[in-house]
């Protein structure tokens, strides 16, 4: 487990990778490449929104840098807009041109979710990013996001989550490696990568994920997706 310190100092890194031009540039190749059925995730996020929500509902995107979710959604939804947060001004410029000619039902907001709109919104996500916080900022963001719904409103939330004990852990991290040299990542770098996400993301079991979320005030968490060492919920305001 990571102090305060090493947390902010992860952080900065984080911040910092994602303010980098070239990773920026090369972003939108990475998640459908690296994350096992990302695609397919996204469509699922996007049917599982519209199951509570309207033909004209408000969304609440957070972590929406580079814009591979909003767009999924846009093209899902023609009549939603979007509320898209991040912390990466680069990464903001990046989703608008992602979006391209939909990026006109998407106003993105640069910051965290205390810099998010009251809402109150017809569903929120929350993907590939909650594994950047440790347990303490995770719950506190569920908790505002949660704060930021209508009631009964969906939440859908996906990110690094590994079953089992300490002794598990080593066997999943490798098999995600693994993914990464059978997705054409060099040996090399894919070991680093292994090594990057376990030391420097804080990564929780399954039943901590589910417990964060009732404990952040939403019903009914239900695994929709696992792909190796990432899994997704819906859940409920």
């Amino acid at each position: 487990m990571m102090n305060s310190m090493q947390q902010d100092n992860v952080m900065t890194d984080i911040q910092n990778a994602f303010s980098d031009p070239q990773m920026v540039a090369k972003y939108t190749e990475g998640p459908p490449r690296f994350v096992p059925g990302y695609n397919s995730m996204l469509s699922m996020a996007a049917i599982l929104l519209a199951e509570r929500a309207h033909k004209d509902a408000r969304m609440l995107v957070l972590g929406a840098g580079g814009g591979l979710e909003l767009n999924a959604f846009a093209q899902a939804q023609p009549r939603w807009t979007f509320d898209g947060v991040d912390p990466s001004a680069a990464m903001l410029d990046l989703a608008k041109q992602t979006l391209g000619p939909l990026a006109s039902r998407a106003h993105l907001h640069q910051g965290y979710i205390d810099d998010a709109p009251a809402g109150p919104f017809d569903g929120a996500t929350c993907l590939l990013t909650l594994h950047f916080v440790d347990v303490g900022e995770r719950l506190r963001i569920a908790s505002e996001i949660r704060r930021r719904l209508k009631p009964g409103a969906p939440f859908v939330a996906a990110h690094f989550s590994i079953p089992g004990d300490d002794n598990e852990r080593p066997l999943w991290l490798s098999r995600y490696s693994s993914f990464l040299a059978a997705s054409g990542v060099e040996p090399e770098k894919a070991a680093a990568a292994r090594k990057a996400v376990d030391g420097q993301l804080s990564i929780l079991a399954p039943e901590q994920d589910e417990m964060i979320l009732r404990n952040a005030g939403f019903s009914d968490p239900t695994l929709f997706y696992t792909g190796f060492t990432f899994r997704g919920w819906v859940a409920y305001a």
